[in-house]
């Protein structure tokens, strides 16, 4: 089912001061910038987001997200119900691709991606 890792993603409270630090000190280079709100940084072939988009994790803390990239979307989701994970959010679809999130058996999220052609 999975196939990769799609992206990781740190969330960001200050996205100035955050991209600062990313491309400033680190000196990576934005690939994708969607509304100001989500910034995407290609690496060796991987992709790793920062975001001020969305509270990630549980019990109001954030944490990062990974995402892992699947073949057939449909089928993948249709799997993880019938192996009775957890969906903490049901699939939807985004300008980039297609995802949903699961819980793992502790509580940490993990996105189901594809990318669309």
């Amino acid at each position: 089912m999975i196939k990769e890792i799609a992206f990781t993603g740190y969330p960001a409270d200050d996205m100035a001061r955050a991209r600062k630090f990313y491309e400033g000190v680190l000196g990576l280079a934005v690939e994708s910038d969607f509304g100001g709100q989500w910034f995407e940084y290609g690496i060796a072939g991987g992709t790793f987001a920062i975001t001020t988009m969305m509270e990630l994790g549980q019990r109001g803390t954030r944490q990062p997200s990974l995402a892992f990239e699947v073949d057939d979307f449909a089928a993948a989701v249709d799997a993880l119900r019938q192996a009775g994970a957890r969906l903490r959010h049901e699939p939807l679809e985004t300008p980039v691709g297609h995802m949903a999130v699961v819980a793992d058996p502790d509580g940490n999220e993990v996105i189901i991606h594809r990318r669309k052609s």
